[in-house]
């Protein structure tokens, strides 16, 4: 449903304020995800709505998920909700890991006096889950 508050903006107005490239608001609306009203000469106009659903788009694409998954989230008949956003969590916590293990990483490079840090014993205690791939089998 579409807001009757009045004011409407332009597929360039739009993307404008969002910061991307018209053809991205066109790819969202050309797989689904936007539905802008046009004018009589065909053009598009956004209202508020349509800009809210913009603005969740882009949100939920920062915090990483697909257009698929975005789909999902907007479609309010979508059985599939929660099985999408219990995936979205997971893989959040695994990348919040990789992250809070890549600041452990870069405070202690910072810190060390090693010009070579793959060669400093403190760094490879950050590396360890990946050079454990290589060791041979017990």
């Amino acid at each position: 449903m579409k807001s009757s508050r009045g004011r409407s903006w332009s597929v360039g107005e739009v993307a404008e304020r969002f910061g991307l490239p018209t053809n991205v608001l066109r790819h969202w609306e050309s797989v689904g995800l936007l539905e802008p009203a046009r004018d009589s000469a065909g053009r598009r106009r956004y209202v508020l709505d349509d800009v809210s659903r913009v603005a969740a788009i882009q949100r939920s694409k920062d915090a990483g998920m697909t257009l698929d998954q975005i789909a999902v989230l907007l479609d309010a008949g979508a059985p599939e909700r929660h099985a999408v956003l219990r995936a979205h969590l997971d893989d959040l916590d695994r990348r919040m890991e990789q992250m809070r293990i890549s600041k452990e990483m870069t405070e202690h490079a910072f810190s060390c006096r090693a010009h070579d840090i793959s060669a400093c014993p403190g760094f490879q205690r950050h590396v360890s889950d990946l050079v454990a791939a290589f060791d041979p089998p017990a």
